[in-house]
């Protein structure tokens, strides 16, 4: 894209999270770039203030001091003062200036959402080079959803492996055919979720059927694209012996693929649990859906009946 003097106009990203030395999303020590935006409205979802593409007020209630210092500061008149206080217009959309989390002194405010230059993302990624090199590590692209915001994940992508940057993306598959191609040429690896093998079941969870999902993640495996298939696993959701049985029928004709990188099981927590409050959401899960060890220990051995490589992550 070229502005009015023919100069390139850098495409830029919504994020809301950098996370370094991160251990748990793809081979290596990476570098996690959480993408604002998410088709999907899972249930169990740990990150909320990812499934918006705007900048959002994240507000800690328990740790205001009521001063009203961020009031004044507000150029779109998010933050009100009633007669309990201090309390967030959700009605009024945030613009992302961050004036009222610098004049907040107890740090009861937090914006989630930054938009960040292709180049400036490269230059936080880039600063860890020397753990990618020794590691097998690189960057891996998050969310949220990253295809929610495809040209600025594909431009990321591109401008890693056009430094030799190991590339991953975590996907939960839910996009146009062409776009999860598009990117795929710059994908050293996806990690790929399978959510819920029932569609029915899958749109009740997530908001979306799956029919899309795996059918994006059958061209990639055929394709001959690396895949690790990730299952987020919940007690009495997706735990069943016929779930996990449909799922490792549906995977079984790529078991001996090389690019087909085995399952990790992803057991459930509650650490964004308390992100809702902070926007102002419900939060789904009532019930306790907590995964034990005997229960995981079941499934991998489900799984071991297909010979399938399996691995519990922790975090």
């Amino acid at each position: 894209m070229s502005g009015r003097n023919g100069d390139m106009i850098e495409r830029k990203a919504v994020i809301f999270n950098i996370q370094k030395y991160n251990m748990h999303d793809g081979p290596g020590v990476r570098t996690l770039v959480f993408f604002k935006g998410c088709p999907l409205r899972c249930k169990w979802c740990s990150n909320p203030e990812g499934l918006l593409k705007k900048h959002q007020v994240m507000f800690k209630k328990d740790v205001c001091v009521h001063c009203g210092a961020c009031v004044p500061v507000c150029p779109a008149g998010i933050h009100q003062m009633g007669p309990d206080g201090h309390y967030i217009d959700r009605n009024i959309d945030c613009i992302g200036c961050r004036a009222c989390e610098d004049a907040c002194l107890a740090n009861a405010l937090d914006i989630a959402g930054e938009t960040k230059t292709i180049s400036e993302l490269m230059d936080i990624v880039r600063e860890d080079r020397g753990f990618y090199d020794v590691s097998g590590g690189g960057v891996t692209l998050g969310g949220g959803e990253c295809t929610a915001q495809p040209e600025a994940a594909l431009n990321l992508l591109q401008a890693a492996k056009q430094e030799g940057i190991n590339t991953a993306i975590e996907t939960c598959g839910y996009t146009k055919k062409e776009t999860i191609l598009k990117v795929a040429d710059f994908v050293d690896l996806f990690l790929f979720d399978i959510k819920h093998f029932d569609s029915d079941r899958h749109s009740e969870l997530t908001g979306v059927r799956n029919e899309i999902i795996l059918d994006n993640l059958q061209t990639l495996l055929k394709e001959r694209y690396n895949v690790q298939i990730r299952m987020p696993m919940l007690k009495g959701i997706n735990d069943s012996e016929e779930e996990i049985r449909n799922v490792m029928e549906f995977l079984r004709p790529y078991k001996d693929m090389k690019n087909f990188k085995g399952i990790d099981l992803l057991p459930y927590h509650k650490m964004g649990v308390n992100k809702y409050d902070q926007l102002d959401m419900d939060y789904p899960i009532t019930d306790e859906v907590k995964l034990e060890e005997e229960d995981l220990d079941r499934i991998e051995g489900w799984i071991a009946d297909y010979d399938l490589p399996v691995s519990v992550i922790r975090h």
